[in-house]
């Protein structure tokens, strides 16, 4: 357990962590390889739940993301989520359209919701394939009626939306307020296709404090953008991807302006979850051996810095570096030359740091104003040996700075995704 100025961190069990939140999940065969892997989960809530939610940018979306906004844009308010791994319902027209629809017309009649309960769907996997709906169906019927509190509910849930990923991905945080205890807890999956706007991920996160719909949209997509859009396994997006989360305001704290302690501990401890659950996925990236956090700062904006650090962390041939244990700064040098924005190469200095520094560590130089310091290669060297290790570049023209998370590229990634 991890205590924090503000927040508590602890073991995590999932969704059910939350008080009056309830999971359920089971074995559909979704992927038709008759095996009893959990592909079909669903999350309810005791109290119907104000959202805020963040969906792919991609111009090409799956089904259930547009059913999903739809749903958001009438200001529904949700009772439930269901949400299946194993085929991403996308590019399937029409059929796809209703049968995002059958799933949630069947999870409102079986757990008897009113016309104006929402519920939310969800999908992941390949693309392409219609769903197999009576197999879905028939396990929509059966988890409708599973539902529990208990921890193994959250951790199968948080299973049963994985894909390619090799292990669940949970965070939970509690703090305590004016006597009351108010929880955050979040489960996420993704492990290939990384890259914002966070694509094929799916996060769901749950709290029961009270806030409402357009303070808690403004709250998640800024920590949307420091968390889920500040990471890349391999550059490519997708059509699912999707971050929602639900306050049910069962805790009589409520998050808004009038408050600004409790409105500073709750983005805190928000965007540590985000972070927590958005480093899981980078660091579970599909046959990776190494996390890279690439910090860029004095850039003449933001903007500038985030397509820097995109620019180092996509280039197949620092990844390939990387992967190789070779500090080849030159590679990393000539990612920043084309990134597109402007810099003074005359000012640049480049350091290898130890795994998300941010200057609390003595970084090791490679580069000062411009000019390589060889003498370092081999702090370089053992530095770049680490299954974590971070890159500090200073442009020094100004105050714009990102950091990102990214990690190798190995000859495994390409066995993994040379067909499906």
């Amino acid at each position: 357990m991890q205590n924090d100025f503000l927040y508590e961190i602890y073991k995590p069990n999932g969704l059910t962590d939350v008080p009056g939140f309830k999971c359920a999940a089971t074995s559909c065969d979704i992927r038709s390889q008759n095996n009893q892997r959990l592909d079909l989960a669903l999350i309810y809530s005791d109290y119907p739940c104000n959202v805020a939610a963040v969906f792919t940018q991609s111009k090409i979306v799956a089904a259930p993301v547009t059913l999903s906004k739809e749903s958001l844009q009438q200001k529904e308010l949700v009772k439930a989520i269901v949400v299946n791994s194993g085929n991403a319902n996308a590019c399937n027209g029409d059929q796809g359209l209703r049968d995002a629809r059958e799933m949630i017309e069947i999870s409102k009649r079986e757990l008897g919701l009113g016309e104006k309960d929402a519920v939310l769907v969800c999908s992941t996997g390949r693309i392409g394939r219609p769903l197999p709906m009576e197999k879905i169906d028939k396990g929509l019927v059966s988890i409708c009626h599973q539902l529990k509190y208990t921890q193994q509910a959250g951790k199968e849930t948080a299973m049963a939306i994985l894909t390619s990923d090799t292990k669940e991905k949970m965070a939970s945080i509690r703090f305590n307020y004016q006597g009351e205890s108010i929880y955050l807890s979040g489960i996420a999956k993704g492990a290939g296709m990384i890259q914002p706007n966070m694509a094929t991920m799916l996060a769901f996160i749950a709290t029961n404090a009270r806030i409402e719909n357009s303070f808690f949209q403004d709250l998640l997509e800024k920590s949307v953008n420091k968390s889920f859009n500040a990471i890349s396994v391999d550059g490519d997006a997708s059509t699912n991807d999707s971050v929602i989360a639900l306050s049910n305001g069962q805790s009589k704290a409520t998050v808004s302006g009038k408050s600004e302690f409790l409105l500073e501990i709750f983005r805190a401890a928000l965007d540590r979850l985000t972070a927590e659950l958005a480093e899981k996925i980078v660091s579970d990236g599909e046959c990776i051996t190494k996390v890279v956090s690439i910090t860029v700062e004095g850039a003449q904006k933001d903007k500038d810095a985030e397509k820097i650090a995109r620019s180092i962390g996509n280039s197949l041939l620092v990844k390939t570096s990387w992967y190789g244990n070779d500090p080849n700064w030159g590679r990393i040098l000539a990612a920043v030359g084309y990134a597109g924005v402007e810099i003074q190469e005359s000012k640049i200095d480049l350091f290898y740091d130890s795994f998300r520094s941010l200057g609390k560590d003595q970084p090791t130089p490679v580069i000062l104003n411009g000019t390589s310091l060889p003498k370092n290669q081999q702090a370089w060297s053992k530095l770049v040996e680490k299954p974590r290790f971070g890159i500090l570049l200073k442009l020094n023209i100004g105050l714009g700075k990102f950091q990102l998370l990214a990690n190798d590229l190995t000859e495994g990634y390409v066995n993994f995704n040379k067909s499906e």
